[in-house]
């Protein structure tokens, strides 16, 4: 099982190897792949030095599996040259998501989809991850009609430039910007570009990917995206309008029983899941359960996970799995 990780110096890339690791992925050959100038620069794995080569030389290796986190013009590009040789693509850029004729996939929800002959499989937005993750089950039984999310999200969704302002800021440094405005001790209500229709490309992004996930556009989703000045983690309010009634007693059950998610919500205890506790996990965290008292059938719950985990590396790599031990590859 050859696996090839194409941006392997960027911040997801780094992840990525410490989750491939972490789940003793069954790889027998592992190739590393960046842009030309880091071509020959050394990474380590499980103890072993790896030599970073560049994208050409990866495709003619002919890996059976390329997970890429290098942005979407490289994804474009090169994603067909690895599909054209045998090699499956596993993506972590916006570039194939909204191909009709490409699979958008968070493997509880929708692996079993995958056949043979998908070579470009598509990574879900980091938001709209750990929203799918606790919304499935609900949707499964009281029908979703309208969802109406608010993130506040890490500067590592930006990525090492935002963090690095982040920190330069704290400790009082003049320094690169990777925002229009400061960021510490400030939210921008300003995630990705803002478009036509006065939402951001990120905002877009959750309104459209659940449906296609769920195949399924009976239900509407809205977005306002907000960066805020924490280092790692996505949290997101959410307001969810379901067709049949519920019992906030089995919301927490079914939440609860479900592989990924864990309930923390217990305000007696002060208890709901923050980015400090969801750091370093790959769990979605969901809390402040409780039903909408403006109007019927509606709940409101905040939703917290690791954007660099679960809301991107580790899913990759779930996906991975996942055509290993259904033959796929």
């Amino acid at each position: 099982m050859k696996v090839a990780v194409i941006g392997a110096t960027g911040m997801v890339g780094e992840v990525m190897l410490k989750v491939l690791e972490e789940r003793n992925f069954p790889l027998t050959e592992l190739i590393l792949v960046a842009s030309e100038r880091s071509v020959g620069k050394k990474l380590s794995y499980k103890n072993k030095e790896y030599t970073i080569i560049g994208l050409q030389e990866a495709v003619t290796l002919k890996p059976h599996i390329a997970i890429f986190s290098a942005g979407g013009d490289t994804s474009l590009e090169w994603a067909p040259k690895f599909a054209e040789v045998g090699t499956t693509v596993i993506d972590n850029s916006s570039a194939w998501r909204m191909d009709p004729t490409k699979k958008l996939v968070v493997p509880e929800i929708n692996a079993h989809q995958l056949t043979k002959a998908d070579k470009i499989i598509a990574n879900p937005n980091c938001s709209t991850i750990q929203l799918v993750m606790a919304l499935a089950p609900l949707h499964k039984k009281y029908k979703m009609k309208r969802v109406v999310i608010s993130t506040y999200q890490s500067v590592s969704g930006t990525g090492v430039k935002a963090v690095k302002q982040l920190e330069n800021e704290i400790a009082g440094i003049k320094g690169e910007m990777a925002y229009p405005y400061p960021i510490g001790r400030n939210a921008l209500p300003h995630c990705d570009v803002f478009l036509d229709n006065g939402y951001t490309k990120e905002e877009m992004k959750l309104a459209r990917e659940p449906q296609k996930i769920f195949d399924d556009k009976t239900f509407s989703v809205t977005a306002t995206a907000v960066r805020i000045p924490t280092a790692g983690g996505h949290s997101e309010s959410v307001n969810v309008e379901f067709e049949n009634d519920f019992n906030l007693s089995d919301v927490r059950k079914m939440l609860h029983e479900t592989p990924g998610v864990v309930v923390q919500d217990n305000t007696d205890t002060n208890t709901y899941p923050m980015p400090i506790y969801a750091h370093g996990k790959d769990d979605v965290f969901v809390g402040r359960i409780r039903r909408d008292e403006t109007q019927p059938n509606t709940l409101n719950m905040w939703i917290v996970a690791d954007n660099l985990r679960k809301g991107a590396a580790t899913n990759a790599v779930q996906i991975g799995e996942y055509l290993i031990e259904n033959g796929l590859v």
